[in-house]
């Protein structure tokens, strides 16, 4: 009995083991929590039925029996080190060239890893052979307390790495010391008040706060009842761990189980990180944990050790941090905005609380679902932050001080502005207004239109552009291009010098070129970037139009997506009379000659993807000469993938080519690719 025993205790560890990873670690959960107990309990029982078969990885483990004595200290076998601050781009970047400057006399070009600097507590774990033996708080950054009974209990931390036999990384290394953050989610925090209201205690202010004091509980069983997660973002004292970058690390943490913050992504240069960085900033209101900034790290291991570090902070790490600011009030109401794609955006109005020395009356919420995720409703209590200059949002609800009155919020079926049914996007979260004439998406565009980085029209500012569209003198962009002085000068302080200096601006508009005029049409997924792809790809917007789906899938960085996105713009009726339009008003539609990308040359119609560092190239320099040469240069490897070029420290996409057979070429064989000769 004993051994079927065994074999099922063994299968359901593994069972558990398996879900834990892709609810903690994938955030992609395959069974619901009643399957998940029922499996623990299974477990649980044939593990009481036969005790020697206990072992301490057990998912059964996760909670002592009995509270210890007192924190015992810990010594750091190498110290845990704080690191600088910045709140400026500029000072990164000046950093960023500092530390290059330091380590010029390195063989290879300094590569860089952006990651989510956690507001949460920083721990010390030690697994030995792949199992779990110790745990420690960061303490003075020389002597930690031990809370390896309270480590056990935080369900994303694996108790034993998860080491496939076949893995680069078997077996499991000799010695391995993980560092990162314990941290709480602000829906479990919310979860968490609600639990502390109903048994008459206090609510905690904020999930750092929670976290902090219940890392370092002497009973393990309260701390099991308090949702604690984890996130590693580095390594100490270590022994038989072949890894050598920060990107490596983060790699293999993922492929042993351990959590990794989404988003750590590495650059070849500190501009390309940067420019991420502030564009990521937009984007954390959807994270559900609490992020000060970003940590800026030196990828390679060898650069680090060669960088050192002062005696309290690295010099190859910094925290580029924002300030951010909380305050509490309540909701009064909710109002949607529609913007120039038809995005339907709901708006908090809120009872006016200072924040970051101004008065806020309105956040964003953002979509319909984070609504709906985060159960905001008319009346609730809400937290709201402003992190640097992005606009305030909602964190969490304070559920615990519901009245019971408060109504959940249904989205209008109709869009307020025109009454056209409101449509949801079938692969995404947004709810849009489908009327391409719809007078707050007209304004919108044009606004969007005018703007600098656009077709930028000096003078067509916010209000100008409601009295035109009020007084219907322009319906879309080619309108604009019909405005006769005497047409402006009758609009609201508009006299005949503003009138003549905007027609002017308009005119002087005609010549911004092809990549600028497809960025200021607002077609979905169309910013910049892909604007100027695909203008120096096809050239002219009549060859964009031509071009079928699967033509427009295959340029590069314009997946199935938006190709999809562009050709149906494109294909619209309501959208080519705009195209006809402005054409009859003279606007440039085509590239300057000479700025288009080779059809015929040495890798024309081939897919390479470059990963670790080269010696002649820089990423960017790589990537362009690959483009130059007719080629498509994508950023993740799949089976579409033609060649992998692999420089140093090439990390797991080096193991995902590999497993794809995807053909892998070094510098050497690069150049030659580039030169059109043959690679065997």
């Amino acid at each position: 009995m004993s051994g079927t025993a065994a074999q099922r205790i063994n299968e359901l560890r593994r069972t558990i083991g398996y879900h834990d990873r892709k609810y903690y670690v994938d955030a992609a959960p395959e069974i619901i929590d009643l399957e998940y107990d029922r499996l623990v309990e299974s477990l649980r029982a044939l593990e009481a039925a036969h005790p020697e078969l206990i072992t301490p990885d057990s998912p059964t483990q996760r909670v002592g029996d009995a509270p210890v004595e007192g924190l015992q200290p810990v010594v750091h076998r190498q110290p845990m080190l704080s690191i600088d601050n910045t709140y400026s781009a500029a000072d990164l970047a000046a950093w960023g060239k500092k530390v290059e400057k330091l380590l010029a006399d390195s063989a290879l070009p300094v590569a860089w890893v952006l990651e989510l600097k956690i507001d949460g507590v920083a721990v010390s774990l030690t697994y030995e052979h792949g199992l779990l033996v110790q745990a420690a708080t960061r303490g003075n950054g020389t002597v930690g307390d031990d809370i390896t009974h309270n480590a056990r209990t935080i369900h994303g931390l694996p108790l034993r790495l998860e080491i496939p036999t076949e893995s680069l990384f078997a077996p499991a290394p000799e010695r391995v010391e993980v560092r990162g953050e314990v941290y709480m989610t602000n829906s479990d925090l919310v979860l968490l008040n609600q639990q502390q209201a109903r048994s008459g205690d206090p609510p905690f202010a904020n999930t750092r706060n929670v976290t902090a004091g219940s890392i370092r509980l002497l009973d393990p069983r309260q701390t099991a009842a308090r949702p604690l997660r984890f996130f590693c973002h580095g390594i100490g004292d270590t022994s038989g761990l072949p890894i050598h970058s920060q990107s490596e690390l983060l790699a293999w943490a993922r492929s042993v189980g351990l959590p990794v913050a989404p988003n750590s992504e590495r650059f070849p240069s500190i501009e390309g990180l940067i420019e991420r960085g502030n564009a990521l900033v937009e984007e954390l209101h959807g994270l559900d944990f609490e992020v000060d900034g970003f940590v800026v790290k030196v990828d390679s291991f060898a650069q680090q050790r060669a960088a050192g570090t002062t005696s309290k902070s690295p010099r190859w790490a910094i925290a580029w941090k924002f300030e951010k600011f909380e305050a509490t009030t309540t909701l009064a109401g909710i109002r949607v905005q529609i913007g120039r794609g038809g995005t339907m955006t709901p708006v908090a109005d809120l009872e006016p609380v200072e924040l970051a020395g101004t008065v806020v009356r309105r956040a964003s919420l953002h979509n319909a679902d984070e609504v709906a995720r985060k159960d905001i409703r008319t009346g609730d209590v809400v937290v709201v932050e402003k992190a640097g200059k992005v606009i305030p949002h909602v964190v969490r609800v304070e559920k615990h001080l519901r009245q019971g009155n408060e109504a959940p919020w249904i989205p209008p079926a109709d869009c307020p502005e025109c009454g056209a049914a409101i449509v949801k996007d079938p692969e995404g979260v947004f709810l849009r207004c489908p009327n391409v004439v719809c007078p707050a998406r007209v304004k919108e565009q044009l606004r969007f239109f005018a703007s600098r980085g656009a077709m930028d029209i000096e003078g067509l500012g916010d209000k100008l552009v409601e009295q035109l569209v009020a007084a219907g003198l322009v319906r879309d962009f080619a309108d604009l291009y019909q405005l006769k002085v005497e047409h402006v000068i009758t609009l609201e302080r508009m006299g005949a010098t503003s009138a003549g200096n905007l027609v002017k601006a308009i005119d002087d508009s005609r010549n911004r070129g092809l990549a600028r005029l497809l960025n200021a049409l607002g077609i979905r997924h169309v910013g910049p970037r892909v604007a100027s792809i695909l203008a120096s790809r096809f050239g002219s917007i009549d060859r964009l139009a031509a071009a079928s789906v699967a033509e427009l899938s295959t340029v590069e960085e314009i997946g199935p997506v938006i190709a999809a996105t562009v050709h149906q713009w494109l294909q619209d009726d309501s959208c080519r009379r705009v195209i006809e339009g402005l054409r009859q008003a003279g606007v440039a539609l085509e590239m300057p000659r000479g700025h288009r990308a080779p059809a015929d040359g040495t890798l024309a119609g081939k897919t390479l993807v470059v990963t670790g560092t080269l010696v002649g190239f820089s990423r960017e320099q790589a990537e362009e000469a690959i483009r130059a040469a007719g080629g498509r240069a994508a950023s993740t490897v799949s089976k579409k993938t033609d060649w992998l070029v692999a420089g140093s420290d090439a990390g797991s996409k080096l193991v995902k080519a590999k497993s794809l057979a995807v053909a892998v070429v070094d510098e050497e064989g690069f150049r030659r690719l580039l030169a059109g000769a043959s690679h065997d």
